[in-house]
């Protein structure tokens, strides 16, 4: 086993970086098409990854929804769905949120040493709480999924998550989709981040792969060694 699960990131966003626009209404980036992917995407990983700002924005199930695919999950001794992970500095998640309450699998939440005492009575029986250190580590979570045999996870977000996976040096693979306009407001959320980035033009990503999706360009990158 090991000691990390291969980090395969995964965002759409428009062609000047953002992955939503400021209204309350959630904008849709992405197509039928893409959804579709994302989904066939999702059947092949252990473990499915969002923080606590998108559970709350966009209250996602983070389910299969192909009932094929799940099927075959089963038929290759998988459980139907992947284990939920999210992470959460503050404690700030509503229980009845639908990443507890859909799904069979396991419900994971990692948070800093303080915040866990709190929060895993709110959460009892719904989800195990996971302390990840003060301040919380992507390390230590990554090395706790490995240990429950996490071999592949799939981080979906949102700035502030892609961020500190990729200023950690721990993403191994990006799926960049790109969708064909500009948002231009400078209070949306961007797809990374301000940080420093290991991943510059002195230690440039590997284009493996363009795909085109109607109007979508899905742009996929290798880092490091493109082990897995």
């Amino acid at each position: 086993m090991s000691d990390r699960p291969y980090v395969l990131l995964s965002c759409a966003m428009s062609a000047d970086g953002y992955i939503d626009d400021a209204t309350p209404e959630r904008l849709r980036l992405s197509s039928a098409a893409d959804f579709d992917r994302v989904d066939a995407v999702r059947a092949g990983c252990d473990a499915i990854l969002v923080g606590a700002g998108t559970v709350r924005a966009d209250d996602p199930k983070l389910l299969i929804r192909s009932e094929t695919r799940r099927a075959e999950r089963v038929a290759r001794g998988l459980p139907p769905d992947l284990t939920k992970v999210t992470l959460t500095w503050s404690g700030d998640l509503d229980p009845g949120a639908r990443f507890f309450t859909t799904g069979e699998s396991p419900k994971l939440v990692y948070a800093p040493s303080p915040t866990t005492a709190e929060l895993a009575p709110r959460l009892d029986g719904l989800a195990e709480v996971v302390d990840a250190g003060d301040p919380l580590s992507p390390e230590a979570v990554l090395a706790d999924l490995a240990a429950r045999g996490v071999r592949r996870l799939m981080v979906e977000g949102g700035g502030a998550v892609h961020t500190l996976f990729l200023t950690a040096d721990l993403v191994d693979e990006i799926q960049l989709v790109v969708a064909p306009f500009f948002i231009g407001d400078p209070s949306a959320p961007r797809f990374v981040r301000s940080g420093v980035f290991p991943q510059s033009p002195g230690r440039p990503m590997r284009l493996a792969e363009v795909t085109r999706i109607g109007d979508l360009a899905l742009l996929r990158y290798l880092i490091g060694d493109g082990r897995g």
